[in-house]
């Protein structure tokens, strides 16, 4: 399950930062547009998507399941302290 979830979280992340960007770079017309001309509807879109797109990859980095120890845990190695 937890692959499942990073992987899934991870593609969404990408995709709707990439898709914020697009459309971010079209409302502005690839940054050459006038105050005037700018679709804000559009740079909204396009920064909301980016946004969400970044909480979806923080959260996501953040799942655990109940197995699952804390990664300093997860070492093989023993501990040298002299």
């Amino acid at each position: 399950m937890y692959k499942t979830v990073t992987v899934f979280s991870t593609l969404i992340a990408i995709v709707a930062i990439l898709a914020g960007f697009v459309l971010l770079d079209r409302g502005t017309q690839r940054a050459t547009a006038s105050p005037e001309e700018v679709s804000l509807p559009l740079v909204a879109l396009g920064l909301a998507l980016i946004v969400g797109g970044s909480a979806v990859y923080a959260f996501s980095t953040r799942f655990r399941t109940t197995r699952m120890g804390k990664s300093k845990d997860d070492t093989d190695e023993g501990s040298d302290d002299g």
